[in-house]
């Protein structure tokens, strides 16, 4: 658990440091060969962490610590997901393997959208740039004080 957990948080920390540079870096700066090599080097190991290991690390603590088996049945609150081939109402049999499986898809679920979502903040930079100058460029005197009113 503590190093699914740490995972998750070296996770956020990596994709965060992301936040900064895109703040500082000018939109249509063309990037030299050595900043494409670090960049690159850069993304591939978050996609990797993130899509590699974070995954592997919640497999492996639902198969050790937490006991999610095949074998092991999920008859859920009051038994209400109770099989009928052991008495109950429920017409088809969930294990806990199946519970682990789709978490784990939920999980690649999660940061796929977060990495198209970093993708569109990333590409939109120029417009908030754009648009928070627009914004700046109100009538000012010719002291460069704003105008109250327009005369």
């Amino acid at each position: 658990m503590v190093a699914f957990i740490a995972s998750v948080i070296v996770t956020v920390l990596l994709t965060a440091l992301v936040i900064p540079m895109a703040k500082r870096r000018p939109v249509g700066t063309p990037l030299t060969w050595g900043e494409a090599m670090v960049v690159s080097v850069y993304a591939f190991f978050l996609m990797f962490w993130a899509y590699g290991l974070v995954p592997h690390l919640f497999l492996s603590w639902a198969d050790n610590e937490l006991g999610w088996r095949p074998d092991k049945l999920l008859f859920g609150p009051g038994s209400i997901l109770k099989p009928q081939a052991l008495g109950g109402l429920s017409p088809i049999t969930i294990t806990y393997q199946t519970i682990r499986d789709i978490a784990a898809v939920l999980i690649y679920v999660v940061l796929l959208a977060a990495q198209i979502a970093l993708w569109i903040w990333w590409q939109n930079r120029g417009k908030r740039a754009a648009a928070a100058e627009s914004a700046q460029t109100t009538a000012t005197s010719e002291y460069g004080r704003p105008l109250v009113r327009e005369s």
